[in-house]
């Protein structure tokens, strides 16, 4: 079985390594056709690269972020293509950021696209249940053309290596950016009433290193981005790992790459309480959960687990059980291949 993984996506970035990988592993032949390409000499690179390929596969799937190559991919192939959407751009630029008004232009055009390209595709693949019922509702599509396929994490990347503490500071670690359903105010706000607890923050992320006021959160290291496999030794050092807390609606529908790259080091993880996160994950057993947006709960919930060693183990435990046997890249994508074999027959 091969397939041709086509687009304009970045081959390091976790969606598309891990199913790339996860397919490799279980003996699907990957034909890369990719560019970095621009404007519209990428569409010309690609139909470059893609013309002596057209014959040498059997299904097709579009990386993230896939929107506009999904249309040239419909124009070059008949064969089955598999859509890896992963995410709306008009849920992440009007309903999240809110960059765009609804009844902009623009945002009109992001529908369109997100609405076009899914019609375009034989199966589209997103990350949750909650994250495909959106599809279905807000592009008017049916339910019967998506496929849940966890995030997961690349396990050759990351994976638990003991702590690697050096100091007898209880730390938190988060990695992330700046948009809303983030949280890192939520974050932030936590920090400040945790000054007086010898409780200390660790958070990447270059924009909010840049934009953190300076001095105002003595309990806090900001620190630049870091290579992907350096996050590994990061984490290591930290007692619990922190998912995401803002209040869009877009942050009840994801269960985000750090979620899963935590549990892949086996560190107990603390997040927002979702819809999604229920899909997979139990409060208690193998996660920890506070409410959305509210900066007390997430206080509250660092400060069970700081007290309660035996409560941070068992989460991780468990956490990193669930990853084995559901979210590494060879186990998440079994149910992609059984829908690949069945469209390529």
């Amino acid at each position: 079985m091969k397939v041709c993984y086509f687009g304009i996506y970045r081959s390091n970035y976790s969606r598309n390594r891990t199913l790339i990988k996860g397919l490799k592993d279980n003996g699907i032949e990957i034909i890369e056709c990719r560019t970095d390409c621009r404007g519209l000499a990428k569409y010309i690179d690609l139909f470059k690269q893609y013309w002596p390929l057209r014959k040498a596969y059997d299904v097709m799937m579009v990386g993230f972020p896939g929107q506009q190559a999904m249309i040239l991919a419909r124009l070059l192939t008949r064969r089955p293509i598999f859509f890896n959407a992963f995410v709306s751009l008009y849920d992440s630029m009007v309903l999240d950021r809110q960059e765009l008004s609804p009844r902009s232009l623009k945002a009109r055009y992001f529908w369109f696209l997100d609405w076009l390209s899914c019609c375009l595709a034989s199966m589209i693949i997103l990350d949750t249940d909650a994250h495909i019922d959106y599809f279905v509702k807000t592009f008017h599509l049916e339910k019967e053309k998506f496929l849940r396929v966890w995030v997961g994490s690349d396990d050759r990347e990351l994976f638990p290596v003991g702590s690697k503490k050096n100091s007898d500071d209880f730390m938190v670690h988060f990695h992330g950016s700046m948009v809303p359903l983030q949280g890192v105010n939520y974050i932030l706000k936590a920090a400040k009433l945790l000054e007086s607890k010898n409780i200390k923050f660790n958070i990447i992320g270059s924009k909010i290193k840049k934009l953190a006021p300076v001095g105002q959160y003595p309990n806090v290291n900001f620190i630049d981005d870091v290579p992907y496999e350096e996050l590994r030794d990061y984490m290591a050092r930290a007692d619990v790992c922190l998912g995401v807390f803002g209040a869009s609606d877009k942050t009840k529908r994801i269960i985000p790459n750090k979620v899963f790259e935590a549990i892949a080091c086996a560190r107990p993880v603390i997040t927002g309480d979702s819809p999604a996160v229920r899909e997979l994950f139990t409060d208690g057993e193998n996660i920890a959960l506070c409410r959305l947006a509210d900066s007390e709960s997430l206080a509250a919930k660092i400060l069970a687990l700081e007290s309660n060693a035996l409560l941070r183990k068992k989460i991780a435990n468990n956490a990193f059980v669930l990853f084995q046997s559901r979210l590494k890249p060879a186990k998440l994508v079994e149910g992609l291949i059984f829908n690949i074999e069945k469209y390529a027959r």
